[in-house]
């Protein structure tokens, strides 16, 4: 074992424990041992082939995923059912039509409250066995995650996969395992004796609580529902708080399914399902801001726009908030030994799920004398287009270019790409594409514009999508200065570098230390900007405007929960 105290499993207690923990107790293991050595594991595999899954798992996935569709979902069991609501249009066109039920929140609250004794009393190990178990039903759906992923994001299939269902569930069990760790730091109990002096000892027997918060809120994200929302909802469910899932209106199926699964693991588990609640809002309601001042409501989890996120920072004060918000990922361009290498590396990245990440480049700066690289001096005008031209052969054939870029999620995307085409200079224009599979997709190439270093005002903002900006600085000095403001003041979830100067890459990572990001150096290879894996990188740093906290690490979960104790003489 690497890394923190021993599991209690070691010291006599597994007799004690929840059979749930004892039949997982070899992947939270391994999960702690990852977190601690940060080298590459992974627990659930990535890819959906039949050799992984079984022959059967993506028929039986997809008919599981169908079989909602147009029905009232499953959830006819939780307390306080009012009305039922219908909120989300696929990016596809896929016709959708769930119905989720809509609750009154004093009951649902009162239930919430009425199962957290018990869950509390079960204790660190049991809740975590609990959770293991439900990652590891969530993992049996992986295929059916995965098609309602696809159908309210606008991911293509495969990315729809393994965002939506592995890497979330990775990233789900990281949370878990730290979770652990942070509630097993303190021993349960403790034998204390004083010497008192005259051969007098004073002996105490100390025992100490892990005492959860209350009532966790978790408020999903269009883009990624379960890969930004399963860290939050697990890491406090482990740490014995009930949980109230807010979908975000566009993308309900997947999370409506995560609470099904929970709900159904908790009972068989002998504890209240009531401990897990999906919350689906009417029309136009604006539930969140209504649950986030709840009394009730102690944590909550929220990934979405900067606006929402300051707000529920400022006014959610009764609780403690986590917020993932908007950000100006930037790349810094000096000079590079494989050119086509780089192009081809930042073009994926903006072609990916057409730039519809949180991580995803946006600022290209470049200085405007041009560069060094292995194919000689480069313009800065031919910089831009080897990325453009990266970007142009990813999507020019639309039956494999929608596999990478998917769909376009919403009419805000929409709107931000046709303003950013008014802005600079054109450097790539962004096409209409046919989906062969969708007629009634929206589907968008993205659009790259040219900008001075004076165009300060646009892009000094994050504009979320297909769209990025190359531009020109008077030299890396100035490119730097413009990453340290612009990163400074509004925050970023990833910078990268490209340089053959170690001096340069040295002051490149001095500058993304003291703005608090994450920093990727010459990335030219298969390993790209936008994506992190568990158990190494962190996501966000907590460090920036951009994010109050990072996915994941200790102080991601240990406010969560409280140690209480108490004490007696011997």
């Amino acid at each position: 074992m690497v890394g923190g105290p021993a599991p209690r499993w070691q010291d006599g207690a597994m007799e004690n424990s929840h059979p749930m923990f004892a039949s997982h107790a070899d992947t939270l293991e391994r999960a702690l041992t990852a977190i601690a050595e940060r080298a590459y594991w992974s627990n659930y595999p990535e890819s959906p082939s039949p050799r992984v899954y079984g022959e059967h798992a993506a028929a039986d996935g997809e008919a599981a995923y169908k079989a909602y569709l147009g029905t009232d979902f499953p959830l006819k069991d939780q307390p306080g059912i009012t009305d039922w609501v219908a909120t989300e249009a696929s990016p596809f066109g896929i016709a959708l039509d769930v119905r989720y039920p809509h609750l009154d929140l004093d009951a649902a609250f009162a239930a919430l409250a009425e199962g957290m004794p018990a869950w509390r009393a079960a204790g660190p190990q049991a809740r975590t066995g609990v959770c293991l178990e439900i990652l590891a039903r969530l993992h049996k759906a992986a295929f059916e995650l995965a098609n309602a992923v696809h159908a309210t994001t606008g991911q293509a299939f495969v990315m729809a996969f393994q965002a939506g269902a592995p890497h979330a569930f990775d990233r789900a069990l990281e949370a878990v395992a730290y979770a652990y760790r942070e509630m097993t730091r303190t021993p349960a109990m403790a034998d204390w004796q004083k010497p008192a002096g005259k051969g007098q000892t004073l002996h105490m027997s100390k025992t100490f609580h892990v005492v959860p918060r209350g009532a966790a809120l978790v408020v999903g994200c269009n883009t990624f529902p379960t890969w930004n929302s399963y860290p939050g909802f697990f890491a406090s469910l482990a740490t014995g708080n009930p949980v109230i899932v807010k979908p975000h209106p566009g993308a309900v199926l997947p999370l409506a399914i995560t609470v099904k699964i929970a709900r159904e693991t908790l009972a068989d588990a002998g504890f209240d399902p009531n401990l897990v609640l999906l919350a689906a809002e009417a029309p136009g309601e604006g539930l969140a801001k209504t649950l986030a001042l709840r009394p009730e409501v102690r944590i909550i989890d929220f990934t979405g726009s900067t606006e929402f996120g300051d707000w529920l920072e400022a006014n959610a004060r009764q609780a403690v908030v986590y917020t993932e918000k908007a950000g100006v990922n930037t790349v810094v361009i000096d000079s590079t030994d494989d050119f086509a290498g780089m192009c081809r590396n930042i073009g994926f990245s903006l072609v990916l799920y057409s730039g519809q990440m949180c991580t995803t480049p946006q600022n290209i700066l470049v200085p405007a004398a041009g560069i060094a690289t292995n194919e000689g001096h480069k313009t800065l005008d031919e910089v831009a287009q080897g990325i453009a031209g990266a970007v142009s052969a990813l999507t020019a054939e639309p039956a494999k270019g929608v596999e990478l870029t998917g769909a376009i999620v919403n009419q805000g995307v929409l709107e931000r790409l046709q303003k950013a085409a008014t802005v600079g200079d054109a450097v790539l224009e962004s096409s209409d594409v046919s989906h062969p599979a969708y007629a009634s997709a929206t589907v968008r190439t993205p659009l790259i514009r040219k900008l001075g270093a004076g165009d300060v005002d646009t892009y000094g903002s994050e504009w979320f999508g297909p769209i990025s900006f190359v531009v020109a600085t008077d030299s890396t000095a100035g490119s730097l200065r413009i990453f340290a403001d612009t990163v400074g003041k509004k925050g970023a979830l990833t910078a990268s570098v490209y340089s053959t100067s170690p001096e340069v890459l040295d002051a490149v990572e001095e500058a993304a230390l003291l703005a608090g990001v994450h920093l990727s150096v010459n990335l030219t290879g298969g390993v790209f900007v936008n994506q992190s894996a568990a158990f190494s990188d962190f996501h966000a740093s907590g460090a920036n405007p951009a994010a109050n906290a990072a996915l994941t690490d200790g102080a991601y979960v240990a406010s969560r929960f409280r140690v209480i104790q108490s004490r007696r003489h011997v």
